[in-house]
C-alpha cells in the first residue's frame, strides 16, 4: 500500500470514531434538553457504552497499525514524507489523540462517563433545590476521576496541567498564571476608575420580556448572523451550551429569563459562534484532526467575539435596536441608541458569570480557576468550597452569594467533569482580542457595514482565518500566521481601557 492509501485507512478508522463521538454528543444534548428526568439511568449506561466503544477506537488493534506505518508512535517520527504538510500535521494530532487515550484505561473511560451522567443529574436537582450537600458527594468523585486521569497522562509540576493539557495543548499553570495576574491587576484598577464614574441607568433593560417574543428575537438574530437552521437548531437548557456532532448537525441552547432581555440575546449569540467554528470545519475532513477544533481556548473566542466585540458594539445595535423596539412593543420606545448602548455595556459586579459585563467577567474565571487548583493538589475540600468560593467572590468582586445556586452550584462544568476548562474562557477572550487586529486590518470599514445589518463578512473571515484550518495549527501559531505578530495580552486590555477606560 501507499502512504496515501495507508493515510485513507486512517482516516477511514477515525471517522468511524468520530460518529462514535457524534451519537456521544447527541445523548448530552438530549439529556440537557428533552430527555425524560427518570431516563437519567439508563442515559448514563448508554453514555458509559458509547464512550468505550469510542475508546477502544481510538487505541485498538486496527487503529493503531494502521497509523503505526505512517508515524512512529513512540517519536513521533513521521514515516513517510510523501504526504501534504496538512496530513503530517494530522498524523501529529492523531499520535497525541492516540497516546492521551492510551493512557487511559478502558474502564477508567467508562467510569468518567457514567459518572458524569448521574453528577449532571444531581448538579441540576441540587442546583434547583439550592442543596450544595444534594450534589458534594458527586463532586468528590470527579476530583477523585481528575486527579486519577492526571496520573494517568502524566505531568510536570502539576497534576492541573494535564487536565489543562486537554482543553489547551501545550498550556500550563505557569503560562496561565504569567497571563492572569498582570490581568486581574488590570481589570481590578479598570473596575475602579469605571465606578468612580456617574452610575448609567440600565433599569430598562428588565422587566417583562415574555418569553415567545424572546424566542422570536434570538432566531431573528441568529437568521441575521448566517446561522443555518437546516444545519443546527435553538432550544432551551438550564446552562446555555453548543453541542456539534458533524459540520451539518451543530445544535445551540439557550436560557429565557424573562425579566431580562439581554441574557437571550447574548447567550444566543455567544453559543452560535461555537457552532459556526463547527460548521465551518472543512465536511471532507470530518474525522480527521484537520476537521477539529484546535482547542477550547480558540472556540472560546469564536464565541466571545461574537457576544462581545459585535453583540455589544454600537453599530450592531445601530441596526438591531430598531428591531428590538419591534419585538418588544412599549418597551425601548424612547430609548435612544446612545443609552441602550451605554446600559449593556454597564461595568458593575454580579453574582453570575453568564451574566457579568465584559470587564469584571476575567475576574469570574480567575476566581475558578484558583479554587480548580486548590480542589485538584488537595488544599481544598468539598466541603468548604461554599464558603472559599464566596471567599474569592468578595475579594475579587466585593460581593457575597445569598446562596449556592448564586454561588457554587451556577456552572454545570464541575458536574461534567470539566475540570482545566475554565482558564480557556479567558484565553478565549485574550486570542479573540488578538485576531481582531487582524479583522481590523482586513475590514476598515467593519463597523458601517455591521451599522447596515450585514455580518456575512464576519462569517465568511473566520470561516477562512481560522475554521478551515482545523487543527492544522496550534494555537498559537494560528493566531501568528492570521495576525503577523506573537500572541500576547495587549490587544485585549487594550480594548477594555479605550471601550471602558
Amino acid at each position: 500500500m501507499t502512504s496515501q492509501q495507508h493515510y485513507e485507512q486512517v482516516q477511514k478508522l477515525s471517522r468511524d470514531t468520530r460518529i462514535l463521538q457524534g451519537i456521544f454528543s447527541l445523548l448530552d444534548w438530549d439529556q440537557e434538553t428533552y430527555m425524560p428526568a427518570d431516563a437519567a439511568g439508563i442515559r448514563a449506561e448508554q453514555r458509559k457504552l458509547i464512550a468505550g466503544l469510542s475508546h477502544k477506537g481510538l487505541v485498538g488493534r486496527p487503529f493503531t497499525n494502521a497509523l503505526s506505518k505512517l508515524i512512529d508512535l513512540k517519536t513521533g517520527r513521521i514515516l513517510s514524507k510523501k504526504l501534504s504538510e496538512p496530513q503530517q500535521a494530522s498524523l501529529r494530532m492523531w499520535r497525541r489523540d492516540y497516546t492521551h487515550a492510551k493512557a487511559l484505561p478502558k474502564s477508567f473511560v467508562e467510569e468518567e462517563a457514567e459518572l458524569s451522567s448521574q453528577s449532571m443529574n444531581a448538579w441540576h436537582h441540587a442546583k434547583q433545590d439550592d442543596a450544595f450537600q444534594q450534589f458534594a458527594p458527586f463532586l468528590e468523585k470527579q476530583i477523585a476521576l481528575a486527579r486519577k486521569k492526571a496520573e494517568y497522562l502524566g505531568y510536570k509540576d502539576h497534576p492541573y496541567n494535564a487536565l489543562l493539557d486537554q482543553y489547551e495543548p501545550g498550556a500550563t499553570c505557569a503560562e496561565i498564571n504569567a497571563l492572569f495576574t498582570p490581568l486581574r491587576a488590570h481589570i481590578t484598577k479598570l473596575v475602579k476608575t469605571v465606578q468612580a464614574k456617574p452610575p448609567v441607568d440600565d433599569n430598562f433593560l428588565f422587566g417583562k420580556f415574555p418569553y415567545d417574543s424572546q424566542m422570536k428575537f434570538g432566531l431573528f438574530v441568529l437568521d441575521a448572523m448566517k446561522y443555518d437552521l437546516k444545519k443546527g437548531r435553538l432550544d432551551i437548557s438550564g446552562h446555555p451550551f453548543s453541542s456539534s456532532a458533524h459540520p451539518y448537525d451543530s445544535r445551540i441552547t439557550t436560557r429565557i429569563d424573562t425579566t431580562s432581555v439581554m441574557s437571550n440575546v447574548s447567550a444566543v449569540m455567544h453559543e452560535a459562534g461555537h457552532a459556526f467554528y463547527e460548521m465551518g470545519l472543512p465536511v471532507e475532513q470530518y474525522g480527521t484532526p484537520l476537521g477539529d477544533a484546535i482547542s477550547l481556548g480558540m472556540h472560546e473566542s469564536q464565541s466571545r467575539w461574537w457576544e462581545t466585540r459585535i453583540g455589544l458594539s454600537k453599530p450592531f445595535w445601530n441596526h438591531f435596536l430598531p428591531h428590538l423596539q419591534q419585538h418588544f412593543k412599549g418597551k425601548f420606545d424612547h430609548i435612544s441608541l446612545d443609552q441602550f448602548y451605554r446600559a449593556i455595556n454597564k461595568v458593575i459586579p454580579c453574582m453570575i458569570r453568564i451574566e457579568s459585563d465584559e470587564v469584571t467577567y476575567g475576574l469570574h474565571i480567575i476566581l475558578r480557576y484558583e479554587l480548580e487548583l486548590a480542589l485538584i493538589e488537595g488544599s481544598l475540600s468539598v466541603r468548604d468550597l461554599p464558603e472559599a468560593w464566596n471567599a474569592k467572590m468578595k475579594e475579587l468582586l466585593g460581593l457575597t452569594p445569598k446562596s449556592n445556586r448564586e454561588g457554587c452550584l451556577q456552572d454545570i462544568h464541575w458536574s461534567m467533569g470539566a475540570f482545566g476548562y475554565f482558564p480557556t474562557y479567558t484565553l478565549g477572550n485574550l486570542y479573540a482580542g488578538h485576531l481582531f487586529q487582524a479583522f481590523e486590518r482586513d475590514h476598515t470599514d467593519w463597523e458601517k457595514r455591521v451599522a447596515k445589518g450585514d455580518l456575512s463578512f464576519i462569517k465568511e473571515w473566520l470561516t477562512q482565518s481560522v475554521h478551515q484550518y482545523g487543527r492544522q495549527y496550534s494555537s498559537k501559531e494560528l493566531l501568528l500566521k492570521v495576525t503577523g505578530k506573537p500572541f500576547t495580552a495587549d490587544a485585549y486590555t487594550k480594548y477594555l481601557t479605550k471601550k471602558h477606560g
